[in-house]
């Protein structure tokens, strides 16, 4: 079955407990926890630690559960979304670190999933990443394998400045290097933390590849994008995407959300979708962004059995 929940991101004020007592308020049957080093963010959304892992115990799995059962709200993935390929070596070396002791800590919970990006040197084109991509990410899924975890990538470009465009600090945003990921690391845990927004203001088909890679997408993050295209046609394809698209919520975008779960029920799918808000109109306070989880909640249950 579909399973309904958001990214912990949104509200890094609140405590794990908190958060998952929010969630089975709202109807929620899950949350991906962020799982960051306790440290200041360095963009929107990132840094936000629910669960530290850095010295993860037996203890602190114990104290979880007790919370996950309480609230009767799973634990849909740990989430850590670094660059592993940063051409900063120290950046890139403590973000594989980092993300080993998720994944630790993630098999120690019980939880079979871990979300993550792949990186990427962004001053460097597809080929030349290539085989740092392979270097850094086979023993990482190795780990996995060891620890019977499926790791998702999210297929967010990560563009932030414009000294990152074309780039982008996440490498996997195409389904030709999908394709080509999988072929190089075949495991069946390398797989997909799909979300239709980012197709969308890539002028690509959103649903296409819930056929293509039914078998990689292991979890799915629910977020809207609206194409402004008087924007557009003031500054072309060529400019930075920031020019032109918007982050929403469910159901303010350009995503048709009918069309997108039932493609995904048709392949199969019976696993978490995961509200992330990105969308700024909804962020001036903690209860306008536990609002915007309460309205994309009553949205999207209309879609799922």
């Amino acid at each position: 079955m579909i399973e309904l929940g958001f990214a912990s991101a949104i509200v890094p004020e609140l405590a794990f407990e908190e958060v998952f007592q929010l969630a089975a308020d709202i109807g929620y049957a899950c949350v991906e926890v962020m799982c960051w080093p306790i440290s200041k963010a360095d963009r929107r959304y990132a840094g936000v630690t629910h669960i530290d892992v850095t010295e993860f115990n037996d203890q602190q799995a114990r104290d979880i559960r007790r919370i996950v059962e309480r609230t009767g709200v799973g634990i849909s993935a740990l989430g850590y979304y670094p660059n592993c390929l940063s051409p900063n070596p120290d950046e890139a070396s403590s973000a594989v670190e980092h993300l080993r002791k998720v994944m630790q800590a993630a098999s120690r919970l019980g939880v079979p999933r871990v979300n993550s990006f792949i990186g990427r040197d962004y001053t460097l084109g597809v080929d030349e990443n290539w085989p740092r991509l392979l270097e850094t990410w086979r023993p990482l899924i190795d780990l996995a394998d060891k620890l019977n975890l499926r790791v998702g990538i999210e297929n967010c470009p990560m563009l932030f400045s414009k000294d990152e465009w074309p780039g982008g600090k996440n490498i996997a945003t195409s389904p030709k290097i999908w394709r080509r990921m999988f072929s190089d690391i075949p495991s069946p845990n390398f797989g997909l933390n799909y979300d239709p927004s980012h197709m969308v203001w890539q002028h690509m088909d959103y649903l296409e590849p819930l056929r293509h890679f039914a078998n990689r997408i292991s979890h799915v993050h629910a977020k809207d994008v609206r194409l402004d295209l008087h924007k557009l046609n003031e500054v072309g394809i060529l400019a930075h995407p920031a020019e032109y698209h918007t982050p929403k919520l469910p159901g303010l975008g350009d995503v048709d959300w009918g069309q997108f779960f039932g493609v995904l029920l048709d392949t199969g799918y019976r696993g978490p979708v995961c509200v992330e808000v990105e969308d700024r109109a909804y962020e001036s306070s903690l209860e306008d962004r536990q609002d915007s989880l309460r309205q994309s909640y009553r949205f999207l249950k209309n879609f799922v059995p």
